[in-house]
């Protein structure tokens, strides 16, 4: 408990950032909109169309939109324009912010009484002066019950930019997701509502100081929303210069080793600080970008996804083809290997398996038509699973994705009958699953590799406290460790768990 705890305040601080700063700036697009849509209303159709349109696109597929666009827009302007972490965050949250806005500033406008406005009019008042000193004091209560529902949807929707390597409460959440750590959990959504609540609250002071013509009130929340802000942003005060940022990808054995990692650079005094939950493409870019500094990839996810190759050749000739592709085309240091491999296997449960006669892929692919298949989230769209119906010509009745943790219990449950499971994970030997035999080797090696960003590439000292992690893990110790944060019961966390791997290696 006080572990998860202790992590929430740097992320509340990096969530509010975010959370704010989109509102904001979703406040700067929304309030000139709504001043053009009350005199045009063709400005008022296209802008509501627009973000209603917005609204209807999931938060998690707008965010990873943005990803592709600026990366090509990176490309064209010749670099320097960032495709993860802050930047897509905002630009995706700041388009969910627009609509409460917008529609409950239009809105407002649109019902005022007409005889208020004939009376400006008749005072003389210019149309400028007719909106400063009439239109708006009366429109301000409906339009920041507008911004109270768009603060609230930003700080929700902001858990989601962890997928996208910004940090924020859905570190929590998404790997207490994964490990099955509720305590994580809880806090990341007890930490992101409880934000939620106190801006909504200190927002309708506001609104009710507007309304009731309360000045003292409206400038007393908005210095209290203030302060609030300076204070949980405290944690991001300090200079973030010498900090080593750890990237890892969303599951367990990811968990375990950038801790194992973490420890080793603090001992050696470097600061640390974890990235986690990052898809493979987006850890990759952070790396090759140098929003983290080191990660542990995985040789056959680079050879596949990053260089486009199609060929399986030995495990050996993959990862020195990888080594020497990632220094050449992104100057990118790979150390070496771990020394064991987590490949894609294709699993059953060992009684289904033997009822079935399945021993094989070539076997599977004859049943397959009957069978439901469970995988992660990016089997499915990854050229390997390409490779393998290619190969066996594999057509199942069924294919449905899950977070991995969640992968084996539909597979234990009855609800999947085949999963695409991880050959290190200890949950093989423990929940007695069969491992299908790849015959015709459509699936490559995977051989955890340790990857260096190009900013440490000459930083000898950095490089020689890892060089004692190459070769140190087998296959044997890593499913133990996995086993130890997947397991139902006894299940410890990703730092015990790294810290027991790390005694096995010193051993």
């Amino acid at each position: 408990m006080s572990e998860a705890f202790a992590r929430v305040p740097e992320l509340l601080a990096q969530h509010l950032l975010l959370a704010f700063a989109a509102l904001l700036l979703g406040l700067a697009i929304s309030l000139p909109l709504v001043v053009l849509s009350s005199r045009n209303r063709t400005v008022a159709r296209v802008a509501l169309g627009f973000a209603s349109l917005v609204q209807t696109i999931p938060s998690l597929a707008l965010l990873a939109l943005f990803y592709p666009i600026l990366l090509w827009l990176s490309a064209v302007a010749g670099g320097g324009i960032p495709a993860l972490g802050f930047l897509p965050s905002l630009l995706a949250l700041t388009l969910y912010a627009l609509l409460p806005i917008l529609r409950n500033g239009v809105a407002g406008l649109a019902t005022l009484d007409p005889a208020i406005l004939e009376a400006a009019d008749g005072m003389g008042m210019t149309r400028n002066q007719r909106l400063w000193l009439v239109e708006a004091p009366l429109v301000a209560p409906v339009l920041m019950a507008g911004v109270r529902t768009a603060a609230v949807w930003t700080i929700g929707a902001a858990t989601l930019s962890t997928t996208v390597g910004q940090p924020s409460l859905g570190d929590l959440i998404f790997a207490g997701l994964q490990t099955q750590n509720w305590t994580l959990v809880l806090a990341g959504c007890f930490a992101a509502a409880g934000l939620a609540l106190t801006a909504d609250a200190l927002l309708g002071l506001v609104e009710y100081g507007i309304a009731r013509r309360r000045r003292g009130l409206v400038w007393a929340s908005l210095g209290a929303l203030l302060l609030g802000l300076l204070a949980a942003l405290a944690p991001a005060w300090p200079a973030a210069k010498g900090v080593v940022t750890i990237g890892a990808k969303g599951f367990s054995e990811q968990y375990i080793l950038i801790r194992v990692i973490g420890h080793r650079l603090e001992a050696a005094g470097y600061r640390v600080r974890y990235r986690e939950g990052l898809g493979s493409a987006v850890a990759f870019t952070a790396l090759a970008g140098g929003d983290i500094d080191v990660l542990v990839d995985y040789s056959g996810t680079v050879w596949a996804n990053q260089m486009k190759r199609s060929d399986v050749p030995s495990r050996e000739a993959i990862v020195a083809g990888v080594g020497q592709w990632v220094k050449a085309q992104h100057q990118i240091t790979m150390l070496g290997s771990l020394g064991f491999e987590n490949t894609y296997a294709f699993a059953m449960r060992g009684n289904a398996a033997a009822r079935r006669g399945i021993e094989s892929l070539d076997d599977l692919a004859r049943q397959a038509d009957q069978l439901a298949f469970a995988t992660d989230p990016e089997f499915l769209e990854r050229p390997e699973w390409a490779s393998v119906r290619r190969a066996y010509g594999i057509a199942f009745a069924s294919a449905r994705p899950y977070q991995p943790t969640f992968m084996y219990r539909a597979l234990a449950s009855g609800a999947a009958d085949v999963i695409s499971a991880y050959s290190s994970d200890g949950r093989i030997a423990a929940d007695k699953l069969k491992v299908l035999r790849d015959p015709r080797g459509a699936i490559p090696g995977y051989d955890a590799i340790l990857l260096i960003a190009p900013g440490r590439a000459n930083d000898a000292k950095f490089q020689g406290v890892l060089k004692g992690l190459i070769g140190a893990i087998s296959v044997e110790r890593m499913r133990e460790a996995n086993y130890m944060v997947d397991r139902d019961a006894g299940k410890v966390t990703p730092g015990a768990a790294a810290k027991w791997l790390e005694k096995a290696i010193a051993r």
